[in-house]
């Protein structure tokens, strides 16, 4: 592989590692704004729980926890822990 390539493919390995990162990022900050009791009525808490909860729409309510809390934890924490380490797996993979 040319020197253009590998710095090319190692590029583009760093950027879906930074996108996995944003996303388990945002998934954690509502974990912990869930948890905190963040104010709902204010403007950037309302655009964290929408991304996050997009972002874990195929997570969200997965599990049946009595408790809220726990299953916002569980949920949102297995989207963030997924999107991690699939994001990773491909960089590296792209990387190589």
């Amino acid at each position: 592989m040319s020197p253009r390539n590998r710095n090319g493919s190692h590029s583009a390995g760093r950027v879906i590692a930074v996108v996995a990162d944003v996303m388990a990022f945002i998934l954690g900050l509502w974990i912990v704004m869930y948890l905190l009791d963040a104010n709902r009525g204010n403007d950037f808490v309302q655009f964290v729980h929408e991304v996050a909860r997009w972002l874990a729409g195929w997570s969200h309510d997965l599990f049946t926890f009595d408790e809220a809390w726990a299953r916002v934890v569980a949920g949102y924490g297995l989207a963030a822990i997924v999107y991690l380490f699939i994001g990773h797996a491909i960089a590296n993979r792209v990387r190589h």
